[in-house]
C-alpha cells in the first residue's frame, strides 16, 4: 500500500511508520521530473539497506529524523560515493569518498534515509538550475520551468516527493532560488553555522549550509537535529518588528512578486508583528561588491581546470583569477563597510523582508544569461552580511532576514507562520 509522505512531524511521530516502507515509497518517485535528473547519483540498494538497517532497532531519543527520506546535494561527500559537484571532470577526476562529510555523518546519526545525491549547477556556480553537463534540472511540477540552482535537485527531490527534505548550499542564493520558484520552504544558515569538513565549497568566505522542504514548520527540527540548536518555539505572545522592502528596488519585480509580498504582509499582521517599511539604498551595491570576491576565491579552488568546465563558468573563474591583490583589498573594504550598514539595521527591527527572486519562473529553454543578474540583486545582501535566511514558501517564495547569528529567532518566527498558513490552508 502507498505510504503519503508526510510533512516531517508526521513522519517522525508515528512510532508505527517501518522506515523501509517510506524509502521504497521515496525511491518509487525520484528523477520524476521530465528531464530525469533530480539525482546525479542514486543507488537504490544502499538506500534501502538503511531503511533496512534503521528498521531493525527501534528509535531512540536522539534519531530525530528516523527513517526520514533526506537527498543530499552532491557537493558533499558520501562515503563510497564520488562527490561530482556537478561536474563530469570531477565526477571522473575525484575518488570515492573515504568518508562521510559533517552533514552526511548528522543526517545518519540522527536517524535519516539519505535517498541520493542531487543534481546542482556546476561548481554551485549558477543560480538557474541549468547544467551542460547533466542536462537543466526542470521542475517535477511543471516540466516547462527550471528549478532555479544551484541546489536544482534538492529542489526537484521534495517537489517529486522523493525527499522530505533536500540538503542545500547557498552561498549568493543557491538555496533561496530554488526554494522560492519551486513554491517550497527553505533555510540558510547563518554563515559559521554547523561545519563544512567533506563539502566542496565555492567561495568559503559566503558558503553556507541549508535546506529546503515542504512546510516552514520543519525548518526547526531539521536545524535541532544537524546544527543542536534549540528546537525552536513559535511564541505567540511576542511582537517582532518586521520590516519590509520597498522603493526602486523592487522595480525589477514582476506583478507575481507585488502579489506575494502583500500577501505575506497580511500573515505577518496576522501573526501579531509590527510591520514598517524600509529602503536600504546601499543593498543596491551588493551584487557589485559580492561578485568579484566570489569570483576570486572560486578561481583559486579551482585552479588549473578551468577548461574543464562549461564557458560560462569558466570565464568567471578567469576573470576572478585576473583580479590583481589591489583590487581585491578594495572589495573587501567595502564589503566590511556593507556588513557594517546592515548589522545597523537589526538595531530597530528583527527581521526583513524582501523577494528572493524578481520573478515567478524560469521558463525552460530560454536564453538565462540576464537572469542571474536580475537575481543576485535580492541574494546577496544576505549572502556578504553572512545573515541567515528563511525561504516563505509561494509562486514566488520571498526571503526573511534575521541577524546573524539569531537562527533560532527566525526559525520560531518562521514556524509560527507556518502554523497561521497551515490553519488558512485547512479552512
Amino acid at each position: 500500500m502507498e505510504i503519503e509522505l508526510s510533512p516531517l512531524r508526521g513522519l517522525t511521530s508515528t512510532a508505527a511508520l517501518d522506515p523501509r516502507q517510506v524509502a521504497d515509497e521515496a525511491l518509487g518517485r525520484v528523477n520524476s521530473n521530465a528531464s530525469r535528473n533530480t539525482y546525479i547519483t542514486l543507488d537504490k540498494a544502499w538506500t534501502r539497506d538503511q531503511a533496512a538497517a534503521l528498521a531493525a532497532h527501534p528509535p531512540k531519543p536522539g534519531k530525530r529524523l528516523y527513517g526520514v527520506p533526506i537527498a543530499l546535494k552532491d557537493c558533499f561527500d558520501l562515503e563510497g560515493f564520488v562527490t561530482t559537484s556537478g561536474s563530469r571532470f570531477y565526477a571522473g577526476h575525484n575518488a570515492p569518498a573515504s568518508e562521510d562529510s559533517w552533514v552526511a555523518a548528522r543526517l545518519k546519526a540522527a536517524g535519516a534515509v539519505i535517498t541520493g545525491k542531487t543534481h546542482m549547477q556546476m561548481l554551485a556556480y549558477g543560480i538557474t538550475g541549468e547544467n551542460c553537463d547533466y542536462g537543466d534540472c526542470l521542475q517535477p511540477e511543471d516540466p516547462s520551468s527550471l528549478t532555479g540552482g544551484s541546489s536544482s535537485g534538492s529542489a526537484a527531490a521534495v517537489q517529486e516527493g522523493s525527499a522530505v527534505a533536500a540538503i542545500g548550499t547557498d552561498t549568493g542564493g543557491s538555496i533561496r532560488a530554488p526554494a522560492a520558484l519551486c513554491g517550497l520552504a527553505g533555510y540558510r544558515a547563518s554563515l559559521g553555522l554547523g561545519d563544512w569538513r567533506g563539502g566542496a565549497h565555492l567561495a568559503q568566505s559566503f558558503d553556507t549550509i541549508g535546506w529546503l522542504c515542504r512546510d516552514l514548520r520543519d525548518l526547526p527540527r531539521l536545524a535541532t537535529a544537524l546544527f543542536e540548536l534549540p528546537e525552536a518555539a513559535h511564541n505567540e505572545t511576542t511582537q517582532p518588528r518586521v520590516r519590509i522592502l520597498a522603493g526602486s528596488m523592487l522595480d525589477d519585480c514582476d506583478a507575481a512578486v507585488h502579489d506575494s509580498m502583500s500577501e505575506w504582509k497580511d500573515r505577518i499582521l496576522r501573526a501579531g508583528a509590527s510591520v514598517e517599511i524600509m529602503q536600504p539604498d546601499f543593498w543596491a551595491d551588493a551584487f557589485s561588491i559580492y561578485a568579484p570576491l566570489q569570483a576570486a576565491e572560486a578561481a583559486r579552488l579551482h585552479a588549473g581546470f578551468y577548461d574543464e568546465f562549461e564557458p560560462v563558468i569558466a570565464d568567471r573563474l578567469r576573470w576572478g583569477a585576473s583580479l590583481q591583490p589591489r583590487e581585491i583589498a578594495e572589495w573587501k573594504a567595502r564589503h566590511q563597510a556593507f556588513v557594517r550598514k546592515t548589522e545597523s539595521l537589526f538595531e530597530t527591527a528583527d527581521f526583513h523582508l524582501l523577494p528572493a527572486v524578481p520573478m515567478q519562473r524560469l521558463i525552460a529553454g530560454e536564453d538565462q544569461s540576464t537572469q542571474r543578474p536580475r537575481i543576485l540583486p535580492y541574494t546577496t545582501p544576505a549572502s556578504l552580511a553572512g545573515l541567515p535566511a528563511v525561504v516563505l514558501p509561494g509562486h514566488p517564495g520571498l526571503q526573511l532576514l534575521a541577524a546573524r547569528g539569531e537562527d533560532e529567532s527566525l526559525l520560531g518566527f518562521a514556524a509560527r507562520l507556518g502554523y497561521l498558513l497551515a490553519r488558512e490552508n485547512a479552512s
